[in-house]
């Protein structure tokens, strides 16, 4: 589709005019953009460190002194003992007290994205997320540290969520799964191979050791998940099902994981994998969602950019998928669901990581179009990066307050934001306001409770509203109400894009 317009002169002549007008602003846009922020109002700095400080509030392990969260506690301590390995740290992905390797993964590629792209608007808050990102790959390191052996998860997820307790005082068993030779996991090793690429990057310039170490690991680990194929949750599905299954199967890992292989080593054998391969994973599938289980959308954008800046012609059907993913999720477009107050609206159940994901995408996506001076193509129309940004921002806006019930959807953001969120944590007292254990039971009666949380999880996005706008703000209802790691990880990117001026 794509290919066809751009040869068409009368396209390009509009294409470039829409350019000049919209990517490189005029007086007049500049005004309209003047009024936007005047009208909207958000503090995006704030709001990025916020996003950043959220990530403190899940972490397990020993805490370091300069915790800012100070409400949170030592947990874990003894994680990974079960099979006599060192598994401490991580994070806890959601409002449980599970360490999942497959979103916390995610996490840290969608970190590690959001610096690399975006990392030089971050400023003072820089060290922060690279610290944000370091706690993952701390833990990464651990669970990849014997060969062809990947730790995938620390806890029973079913005794686990029969609980209301504190991380702090958990005594359910902290059961540790594993993927290897017999028992294969591609989509969750390649995620990790991913994740371990994208922050060799992030710690190039800052921290080379310790970089080399991530990518020599990155190399081997993808190489174990492409060599002995097959979804983790085929073995591990009592464990992992229905919590964090592999609904898209393990391709578009593979080809995501090679994306980010290429990426950071410039290696022509990950380019030539992804040629030879990249039908066999999918990459002509229709995709129209971007989530800790379907990579195939990322995997996309990422490689656009090749074909864009870099002109790696054999990588120029990415920027027609791109497109049609960009066209596909357009507000009007028929594949595409918006609530009446204008949020993207993809699932009933934590919708709001959809709509963090795709903004980034989309303010991702026009920085490779600007600086290859083009547009997106939508059948006879033009994408302008301009109007991917005004959509970009459109999002953040709503989830910071700029909706039908003037709420944030981030914690501690604004004056009205969720007071009742699902996290055990944030629900029950710090060990500091109640030093006797909470026991597995006894939580629950301040899960039930009307009373706000009495610790702040700030910058906690939660699932968000329902597709008429409306949220409970009810700790029961945890389709809305609990945050997580891979909901706020794409927004630290969009927020550090916003807050540049």
């Amino acid at each position: 589709m794509a290919l066809h317009l751009s040869s068409s002169s009368l396209i390009f002549l509009v294409s470039f005019f829409l350019l000049l007008s919209n990517g490189f602003s005029s007086s007049s846009s500049r005004r309209s953009i003047h009024h936007r922020r005047h009208l909207h109002n958000h503090n995006y700095k704030d709001a990025l460190a916020k996003s950043i400080l959220f990530f403190e509030g899940q972490r397990s392990g020993k805490l370091p002194p300069k915790q800012r969260m100070t409400w949170r506690s030592n947990s874990g301590l003894s994680d990974g003992s079960a099979l006599n390995v060192d598994l401490v740290g991580g994070y806890y992905d959601a409002g449980d007290n599970m360490k999942f390797g497959f979103p916390m993964a995610f996490t840290t590629t969608m970190l590690s994205w959001s610096l690399i792209e975006f990392g030089g608007l971050m400023k003072s808050e820089l060290p922060n997320a690279k610290d944000a990102v370091r706690w993952a790959t701390d833990f990464l390191l651990k669970a990849t540290s014997h060969p062809d052996t990947i730790y995938v998860q620390v806890g029973d997820p079913n005794m686990d969520h029969a609980c209301w307790e504190r991380p702090e005082d958990m005594d359910t068993p902290r059961s540790v799964f594993k993927v290897d030779k017999n028992n294969p996991g591609s989509d969750i090793t390649a995620e990790t191979a991913a994740a371990l690429a994208a922050a060799s990057i992030v710690f190039r310039k800052c921290d080379p050791s310790y970089s080399n170490l991530l990518l020599h690991r990155a190399i081997k680990v993808f190489a174990f998940a492409d060599k002995y194929r097959g979804p983790y949750s085929a073995g591990l599905a009592p464990e992992v099902c229905p919590f964090y299954c592999s609904y898209s199967g393990y391709q578009d890992e593979l080809l995501w994981g090679a994306a980010w292989l290429h990426k950071a080593t410039n290696n022509p054998t990950y380019l030539n994998y992804i040629k030879a391969n990249g039908q066999i994973l999918g990459a002509d599938e229709f995709d129209n969602m971007f989530s800790w289980d379907n990579k195939h959308v990322g995997a996309r954008i990422l490689l656009s950019k090749e074909f864009l800046i870099k002109k790696v012609k054999s990588l120029g059907e990415y920027k027609e998928h791109a497109d049609s993913f960009i066209c596909s999720v357009l507000p009007g477009a028929s594949s595409s669901q918006y609530t009446p107050g204008g949020l993207l609206f993809k699932l009933g159940e934590s919708n709001m990581q959809y709509v963090t994901s795709t903004s980034f995408l989309f303010l991702t996506y026009a920085k490779y179009l600007t600086s290859a001076r083009t547009v997106a193509y939508c059948g006879g129309s033009v994408v302008t990066p301009a109007r991917l940004r005004s959509i970009a921002r459109k999002q953040v806006d709503y989830l910071l307050g700029d909706n039908p019930l003037k709420m944030s959807y981030m914690v501690g953001y604004g004056p009205k934001y969720p007071r009742r969120i699902h996290h055990r944590g944030s629900s029950l007292p710090s060990v500091a306001a109640h030093p006797s254990k909470i026991q597995c039971h006894d939580g629950f009666s301040m899960f039930i409770s009307q009373s706000p949380n009495p610790n702040v999880l700030v910058g906690a996005v939660v699932g968000g509203p329902d597709q008429n706008d409306q949220y409970p703000d009810e700790r029961s209802d945890y389709g809305r109400s609990e945050p997580a790691t891979y909901i706020n990880a794409p927004l630290v990117g969009a927020l550090a894009y916003l807050s540049r001026s």
